[in-house]
């Protein structure tokens, strides 16, 4: 039964009577302008592909992701309950399951979330399950089971956190969530045709640029690049806009929803600007997955032996209920909206 990244709940309701004041501190400003959107490069993926010019308004996004005390201070204000929090809606998972899927024991339907569980040893790459495992009482208060928390976490990103929560957060501190051309445009920093936002080499004068998993994945961390798990948001160098985390660290949601040949669909249109993504989602690897939104970045987790996604033009697609040890998100803004001080 393949409901490892498939955990829907009910969107939980906000009660945003006092929520945040837009504003733009801790945000940059990014310029309109061009640049080209996705990949044809030795490393890329069939659904970086093909390279398209893609003309971009000007917008504002975080400098870094959303970390745990901001997230803490969205739940002090509202109430909210996370995805992982509640307990599961059977009737809503199994609509993205094959036809006569059994339903599971009910204890299997209690709140959690899915936890990274390094194997002892290599495995086989083709299946996830050896290295993710469903553990009851995981949300982002307790990122690895209830036995854990996040004292100590403060500045590192928030995870566990499906795109709802993402959503509800940035509409209550009166934000948005990015769309993939925003995200990839900014994460770029300025550059064209590299590999990563800083050049073409993972390391620059033998110093990590991103936190991203060194060693053997996913049975061995050598820690080389200092850090096990994630790490304080702002840990490795900016990009040329002045971005942090761009690559690496946790994953992070945008607002679109997901299809893997949605660059080939832009290539055909006479010009491509500001783009918002499909109207609807389709990913054939996940046929009874009715709904994916695109995540950007890649995290910790990520190897080139495995996915190397902490290239700008890497993307995957994640069913919007999931949350996961290394997905969390950052906000954007149009660039006309208003903004005051807090």
């Amino acid at each position: 039964m393949k409901t490892h990244l498939s955990i829907l709940c009910l969107l939980p309701l906000v009660a945003c009577a006092d929520p945040a004041k837009p504003s733009t501190d801790g945000m940059v400003l990014i310029a309109a302008g061009k640049f080209t959107m996705g990949s044809e490069r030795q490393e890329s993926r069939a659904n970086e592909r093909p390279e398209h010019l893609v003309g971009m308004d000007a917008f504002w996004i975080d400098v870094k992701n959303v970390t745990n005390e901001q997230f803490a201070a969205f739940v002090r204000s509202t109430n909210y309950k996370t995805t992982a929090e509640q307990p599961i809606d059977w009737e809503q998972i199994k609509k993205s399951l094959p036809p006569g899927t059994p339903k599971p024991d009910e204890r299997m339907l209690q709140p959690g979330s899915l936890v990274f569980s390094p194997p002892d040893g290599p495995v086989d790459l083709q299946h996830m399950e050896n290295w993710w495992k469903w553990v009851h009482g995981a949300s982002w208060q307790h990122p690895a089971g209830p036995d854990s928390d996040i004292k100590g976490l403060e500045q590192h990103p928030v995870v566990q956190i499906s795109w709802h929560d993402a959503l509800a957060y940035a509409t209550w501190a009166g934000k948005r969530l990015p769309s993939e051309a925003e995200w990839e445009y900014a994460a770029r920093g300025g550059r064209e045709g590299n590999r990563y936002a800083w050049g073409d080499q993972l390391t620059v004068d033998g110093k990590s640029m991103a936190n991203t998993w060194t060693g053997d994945f996913p049975y061995r961390n050598d820690v080389s690049d200092g850090f096990k798990g994630t790490s304080p948001v702002g840990s490795f160098p900016a990009n040329g806009y002045g971005l942090h985390d761009m690559g690496g660290n946790v994953w992070n949601w945008c607002s679109d929803w997901y299809r893997p040949d949605i660059h080939a669909r832009h290539k055909l249109e006479p010009s491509c600007h500001n783009p918002s993504g499909p109207k609807s989602s389709y990913n054939p690897v996940n046929p009874y997955q009715t709904e994916e939104r695109v995540t950007k970045g890649g995290s910790f987790l990520c190897h080139v032996s495995y996915c190397e996604s902490y290239r700008p033009s890497a993307r995957r697609g994640l069913p919007p209920d999931t949350g996961m040890s290394h997905v969390g998100f950052r906000c954007a803004m149009s660039a006309g909206a208003p903004t005051s001080k807090p």
